[in-house]
Order: C-alpha cells, then structure tokens, then sequence
C-alpha cells in the first residue's frame, strides 16, 4: 500500500488546525478532483476551467505507456540509447527527477548558455531528442532544436528519425512538426506547465530513457482518493495548510532532502510552489538547501518552515521537540505519490493565500522584455557602472551602488539593501549549470553571513520558477546576477541571433522587470568567463562565513 506522511510542529502545526477545517467544510479537496474552477474565485475561474485535468492524470495517463515503450524499443533497436531532453520549466524538472531517482541517464538542456548547447550536441550516432514546449512558442526550446536537426543533417542522420516532439494539440509546433514528418506525441492541454510531470512531458523522456514510468503513475493513483477526500487527515490539505496558513505568514518555505530517496524533488517543488504563489505581494518562497546543517535548517529564522523530505513517515524530529517554536514539517512516500500530493497541496495553498496558483503573469513580462531587448539589438544591456579586472559591474533597480567601484564594494552595498527581518537574497547564475555547478557551494556561506535565507538558481531556468516570486512576491529580496560571455558563440540556424544574443537578453530583460518593480540588481557580466568566474567566486567565498564561524543565533 502506497504510503504518505505529513507531520507538521509547532507554528505549521497551528496552521493545519486552524486552516484545515475550513478546508474541509469547502470541500476543497473532493471539488478539486471533480475540477470544479470556482474554488478559487471568479478572477481566476477561466483559468483554472482550463487548468485541472491534472488530478486525473495517473488515470488518464496510462494510454501513454504502450506508445512510450514501443518507441523505446524501437530507438534501442537502432542502436540509440541516449535520450536528450529539450524544455524549460515545468517540461523538464520533472523528467530530471524521475530519472535521476530511477537511476537512468538523462540530458536534460534546459538552457540557452552556448557553452552548454554545445556541450550537449554530441555522440549523435546514439542520441535521440525530446523537444518539449507546451505552448509549441517557447523561443529557448525552438532554438535546441533547430540546432539539434543542422546538427543530424550534417552527420548524414534523418532528423525525423531521432527528434521527438511533445507539446499540446494544435500549437504551432504541434502542426509545423506534423508536416515536416516528425514523431508527435500530444500532451493533455488542460494541464498546465508546472503540474504536467504525470503527462506526456514528464512521461515521454523519462520512458525512453528507461524509468519505469508505470510505477510513477501506479504510485499516485494509489493515493488519489486518499487526496481526493473531504477529511482533516488529508495529507494535501494539511500541508498546504502548514505552508500558506502560518500567522503571521511564514513565507520563505526551506527544503532539505534527509533520506527521501528521491532525487531532486525540492528543485521541482521549488517551481511548482514559486511560480503558483508567488504573486499579488504574496506567495511562498521555497529555498533549496543541501544538508541538515545549512543555516536555514539549523537556525530558521521567523519567517521560515523548514520541510524535511525523509524516507521514513515514523521519523521524529527531534530539534523540532526541543524548539517548539520552529515551523517545520515532514513528508514522505514514494514518488509518484508526492507528485501529486505536492499539486494538492499547492492548489490548496492558493486558495488559502487568496491567489490564482494557475497563472503566471510576472514570468511573460521578463519573456516580453527579453523579445523585446533582442529586437533592439541592445544584448546584455547599459555600459558598466564600473569594470574590476574581468568583471563588468551594473546596478539597478535604485541608486544604491555609491561609489563602490570593485566586486567585493559592489557585493557589499547589495547586501547593506537586504532587509535583516524578511529579506531574501537570490543568486542567479547565467552560467553552464554543469561545468560551473561548483560556484552553488557559496550559497550555505552567504546564508550565515547576511542571517537570512539565500537562494541559487541557474539561469534562464529559474526564470520559469522562482523568477515569478521574484517579480511578483512580496518586494523583500535583493538580486545578484551573473552572466559571461561564452567559451564561444552558437548560432541558431535560421535566427538573425545567437545563443549568446539570446541569453545576454534573458538576463537583461529578468534584471529590466526586477528594477521596475524597485527591486535591487546587482549585475556581473564576465568579460572572461574563467578568469571573471574565479574572481566572482573568490569575492563571494571572502564575503561568506565558513561553517565553523557559524554564531548560533536566536530561532523562531
């Protein structure tokens, strides 16, 4: 039997048995699976009729399996046995983690850094692609593939033989990829990005690449009526009440894997409750963090739920008997289970914070901005406030830089614009996410040096993530940004611009909008990516404070 465990204490324990109740009177949870649009108020009624296919989908889903597995066959049979995906967002966070937990290789490219294009065009004699893009628009996504297919025709290979296509009926890649004799497979287009990891989007990739994909949807059907239910033991209903229902609201949500066994959940939660909340000055901001011993964890500061992710639904958290005070929650089960269960709960969330979890409006805006910086021809933006060695320095969103005129002054006067009681810093790295992943390990020290929690995303991926929060949130964080110039520039065939035009824009639109809504960006463009980079990092590791020089400070 399919097991799920939601434990909460101390303030989130208090949310679940003030909030939950009323929950249940609502029936939230049973007219949620019988999609009813209303739960939600009439602004977002039209949305959310278009949005909720996904509680059936461990149903719904299962014609998908025999399509998936001949093809697998079919792919193997000709030698192919390595499966890239091409996506962004919500169409390749959960591919990353079914496969990453199932053990089986997956390129997810879910970047337009040229270096990491580059990087993932190779060994094509044993490659096939999954481009995936709900809206068949998304310019990031069109780009990997118009590089992948000048890619298989230059080595002699059928293009239609090895890309796959996903997307929703009807959009235009859906009908241009028809006629050009592709492979199309259909996703369920009353889904949303962010909740399509039981669809074709999050099914497609991971069954060629060999996860056992019926399992997933076994698991969460499983525990579909148990989600479904109208009763105050719902597992759903008391954890998105534990995250949104906290007086006053703790919204900065900290999640850390202690034993789940499930590989990279956090980073596809962290989409799902970043982009579904955070908006209208509200919303739950989640921090991804490593360890039991990262800051955030060991000393959770007022505004924060700590979430364990544990293997075990009879594990007791000992530190939360000690700190009655601490908001912290555990969750366990299997995969497909918590999928779903985080979808609920999400959805449940909403409601609680009086939003719409479906829409996304705060992500189109920084699309807008960076189509609309490549139509001018304006890259990655303004000239420098100042130039350190490899590094360009930009400040915007205020005038708050002074006469700071080095990386270390300019990181110094960012973090004197953080706010000590709800702030927020976010790191966001327009870098190759694989071969520059070492620059993440700041994030612990940054988080004992400025007391406050610290966000590390890569670009342009967080932009479908906790870029919404960022925008359309509460405006308490302050932004540092990273971008480079590449190893070397990509051409996108049949594009007046290139991967590196594309991403310099990404990031300049992304600053752009964050300065309109007042927010403070701190940019730092490396005019030599490996020099500037050793000197980002080394200015952001002087800035940190080591483990060991960790104060123990007051929690709440």
């Amino acid at each position: 039997m399919t097991s799920l465990g939601v434990v909460a204490s101390g303030p989130a324990a208090d949310a679940i048995a003030a909030s939950v109740p009323a929950l249940v009177e609502a029936q939230f949870a049973s007219k949620l699976f019988a999609q009813d649009a209303t739960l939600w108020g009439p602004e977002a009624e039209s949305e959310s009729a278009i949005r909720l296919s996904w509680v059936n989908l461990a149903r719904t889903s299962r014609p998908l399996l025999g399509e998936i597995a001949a093809l697998r066959d079919q792919l193997r049979g000709e030698g192919v046995d390595r499966i890239v995906l091409c996506g962004m967002g919500g169409s390749s966070l959960a591919p990353e983690v079914i496969c990453g937990t199932a053990g089986v290789d997956l390129v997810v490219l879910d970047s337009s850094q040229p270096d990491m294009v580059r990087d993932a065009i190779v060994e094509l004699e044993r490659t096939a692609v999954v481009v995936s893009s709900k809206s068949g628009s998304t310019v990031e996504t069109d780009s990997q593939r118009r590089a992948f297919q000048a890619a298989f025709e230059e080595k002699g290979i059928d293009p239609t033989s090895r890309i796959v296509v996903v997307t929703d009926p009807g959009s235009p890649l859906d009908e241009q990829s028809r006629a050009d004799g592709y492979r199309v497979i259909n996703a369920d287009p009353n889904v949303g990005g962010r909740y399509s990891a039981l669809t074709a989007f999050g099914l497609v990739p991971s069954g060629l690449a060999g996860a056992d994909i019926e399992g997933v949807l076994d698991d969460a059907e499983a525990v579909a009526d148990v989600l479904s239910a109208d009763d105050d033991g719902n597992p759903a209903l008391r954890l998105g009440a534990a995250m949104a229902a906290t007086n006053p609201l703790r919204d900065k949500l900290v999640l850390v894997d202690d034993g789940s066994g499930i590989v990279g959940l956090a980073d596809w939660a962290e989409q799902l409750i970043a982009e579904s909340t955070g908006k209208q000055g509200t919303g739950i901001l989640p921090v991804v963090v490593g360890s039991l011993d990262d800051p955030e964890v060991a000393h959770p500061d007022p505004d924060v739920t700590v979430v364990r992710l544990t293997g075990d639904d009879d594990a007791v958290d000992t530190d939360a008997e000690v700190h009655a005070d601490r908001s912290s929650i555990e969750v366990t089960g299997p995969l497909g289970a918590q999928l779903l269960l985080w979808e609920v709960a999400t959805a449940a969330a909403g409601r609680l914070l009086g939003i719409n979890p479906f829409d996304q409006p705060d992500v189109e805006s920084a699309k807008k901005a960076s189509r609309a910086l490549l139509d001018q021809g304006m890259g990655s933006g303004d000239e420098p406030a100042a130039t350190d060695g490899a590094v360009e320095i930009r400040a915007l969103g205020g005038d708050w830089l002074g006469d700071a005129t080095t990386v270390p002054q300019a990181l110094d006067a960012l973090l004197r614009q953080l706010d000590p009681a709800r702030g927020y810093l976010a790191v966001m790295a327009y870098l190759d996410r694989i071969t520059d992943a070492d620059l993440a390990s700041v994030r612990p020290g940054l988080a004992r040096r400025t007391h406050r929690p610290v966000t590390f995303g890569w670009g342009p991926r967080f932009l479908h993530s906790t870029g919404q929060f960022h925008k359309g949130g509460p405006a308490t964080g302050v932004y540092l940004q990273v971008t480079t110039a590449p190893h070397a520039d990509l051409p996108i065939p049949g594009r007046e611009f290139s991967f590196g035009d594309f991403v310099a824009s990404q990031a300049a639109g992304d600053a752009q909008v964050l300065a309109e809504h007042g927010r403070p960006v701190l940019q730092l463009h490396l005019t030599d990516h490996d020099a500037g980079l050793a000197q980002v990092r080394e200015a952001l590791t002087a800035l940190a404070v080591p483990a060991a020089d960790d104060d123990t400070k007051g929690s709440a």
